[in-house]
């Protein structure tokens, strides 16, 4: 009976610890994910010698402008994508990610938006740098959270060179801002 009452107790104990190890594992997953798709887009741009994009993207296609959102997903596309584009131009889609609950981008991901089309999404050009329709180039960062540990938060910083990293603001203040 002793060992029952000690077992609950110590289970009772390490709950939350666990609950918030597996929730920094999602978060993290997803950051390297979308970390990694967005190497693959610049990658494609730079192979293709065309711009290639990674923008929102829903289940049931890419979302009408205004109401994007990263928290639906993401879709990797290049071809057709500039108003000079060839006549006969094939649009190419690489693959997507869907929903990424109980992730979600804060503001949701309101970064990363061309001023002058308020479009969002990151357009690689064929040099791989990551340029907005008005050829100006584009340094932010997406904020990850998580719904069942509020207190957790994933900073992804795409810095002018085009190299991305994961920040982790509860413990890398410094690096962070």
């Amino acid at each position: 009976m002793a060992v029952l009452c000690i077992f609950a107790i110590m289970t009772t104990i390490s709950m939350p610890l666990l609950r918030e190890q597996v929730a920094a594992r999602e978060i993290d997953s997803i950051a390297r994910r979308f970390i990694a798709h967005a190497h693959f887009a610049r990658q494609q741009a730079l192979h293709l010698g065309e711009a290639v994009l990674i923008s929102p993207f829903s289940m049931s296609g890419p979302i009408k402008n205004g109401s994007e959102s990263w928290d639906q997903g993401w879709l990797i596309q290049s071809g057709c994508l500039a108003k000079t584009s060839k006549p006969n131009c094939v649009a190419k889609h690489w693959f997507s990610q869907s929903a990424i609950d109980p992730i979600y981008f804060k503001g949701g991901g309101k970064q990363f938006q061309d001023p002058h089309s308020g479009k969002k999404g990151i357009l690689w050009n064929a040099a791989g740098a990551a340029k907005t329709g008005h050829g100006g180039f584009v340094a932010n960062r997406l904020i990850l959270g998580h719904r069942r540990a509020p207190e957790l938060e994933r900073q992804l910083i795409l810095g002018s060179g085009g190299r991305w990293r994961i920040c982790d603001p509860a413990r890398d203040t410094k690096r962070c801002h």
